[in-house]
């Protein structure tokens, strides 16, 4: 029998038309005579949809007809229920409109690639790729995840945070505090966004200013990075689990300013032009590096990858000083644009064949998993005398 995989896509999100991007590249290559393909998109205000319009990119050009043409369903926060139901049921109860073996997330950004919906799926017990609650919460955070890298020994860029609470009462303190730690020029990112999205550079604290709010829009945790200016940004792709790994070759993605935008991953550098997710990005492939530094990023890579314990694939992207020829780890996307197909092309390893390994690790997770203990049998509400208290007890 063919695995029925649930590919779930889109979400509350400022990523959410890339998700679709990526969901729709996965399902043409998920290998048909082993997958049935139940396609579940999140809109951006939360609700599930199913139905084999959803894999058409061309449909989300008027996105009203397209969801009146679906199937609003949900999965039920039951732990061991994989089913999908029809939202509404019938006159004889729930519909089941499938049967899940596994979740294949292609979600992108906050409240998506965030632990949020790993969480979820966590709860219901049932497998699904990439990585878990853990490692996609502190793989988003920026913040986390350079303290985590620091204390790891791995290198990252000198960086300082604050809270958006903090800016709004004084701005100038906040920029006082900044300039002790950092000097400019810097880079304001929010801290739990991806694909470059908030993103501004500050040469001066006017234009610091100016790009914490901006990015303060976009979230309440805000890092502010020094800015390597002879900067050449190296990316890297892992596929496996903590604690069995391997790398990609590297890329060296092209940029048509001062940092990579959205247009620039996205669009070719053009605001005009189709998207192919990361695949639209002009890219150096393999990238033409020194000797030495190949392997260096590839080791880097997978130790950062252990470090955080990731699942299935993630890519890793670096910073090289040309300067001092330095290099960095920037930050890691634990479900990343395309899920990083053109990087194991270019190492051998063609899309499905990628696809098949990822489900086959969430498949092994999930047994894994399955053999830890949550239930220790006892009961202690058995040894409360009439009366007693919890209190009483200790831990």
């Amino acid at each position: 029998m063919k695995t029925k995989v649930g590919l779930l896509f889109g979400g509350r999100s400022v990523e959410n038309e890339i998700s679709v991007v990526t969901a729709v590249q996965t399902s043409e290559s998920l290998d048909a005579d082993r997958y049935e393909v139940v396609p579940i998109y999140i809109s951006k205000q939360g609700r599930w949809y199913t139905g084999d319009g959803l894999l058409k990119v061309e449909n989300y050009r008027d996105l009203t007809r397209l969801l009146a043409s679906s199937s609003e369903v949900y999965m039920k926060p039951l732990y061991g229920d994989y089913n999908l139901y029809l939202n509404g049921g019938g006159l004889f109860g729930d519909k089941v409109v499938a049967t899940l073996d596994v979740i294949l997330p292609t979600l992108h950004g906050t409240n998506c690639e965030d632990g949020t919906v790993q969480g979820v799926l966590a709860s219901i017990g049932i497998p699904f790729v990439g990585c878990g609650v853990l490692a996609s919460a502190n793989g988003m955070d920026k913040i986390t995840m350079k303290m985590i890298l620091r204390g790891c020994g791995i290198p990252v860029v000198d960086y300082f945070w604050f809270n958006d609470k903090s800016w709004y009462a004084d701005r100038d303190k906040v920029a006082d505090a900044l300039e002790k730690t950092l000097k400019y020029p810097v880079i304001v990112k929010p801290a739990n966004s991806g694909s470059s999205v908030g993103i501004r550079p500050a040469h001066n604290r006017e234009e610091f200013f100016e790009a914490a709010e901006y990015a303060c829009t976009f979230t309440t945790r805000i890092i502010v990075e020094r800015l390597i200016t002879a900067l050449k940004e190296v990316n890297c792709s892992v596929i496996g689990n903590y604690e069995e790994c391997e790398a990609s070759v590297c890329e060296v993605p092209q940029r048509s300013g001062e940092i990579l935008t959205y247009e620039d991953k996205y669009k070719g550098g053009g605001k005009g032009a189709k998207s192919k997710g990361m695949r639209s990005t002009k890219r150096e492939l393999p990238a033409k590096l020194a000797d030495g530094e190949t392997e260096y990023i590839q080791d880097l890579a997978c130790r950062t990858f252990r470090a955080l314990s990731c699942d299935g694939v993630a890519r890793i992207d670096f910073m090289k000083d040309e300067d001092d020829r330095r290099i960095y780890v920037n930050e890691i996307n634990t479900i990343p644009g395309s899920l990083s197909s053109y990087l194991w092309d270019a190492a051998g390893l063609p899309f499905d064949k990628a696809i098949d390994r990822l489900i086959d690790i969430a498949l092994a997770r999930s047994r894994e998993e399955s053999f830890k203990i949550t239930d220790f049998g006892g009961n202690i509400f058995k040894d409360l005398g009439k009366g007693a208290r919890m209190g009483k007890f200790s831990k």
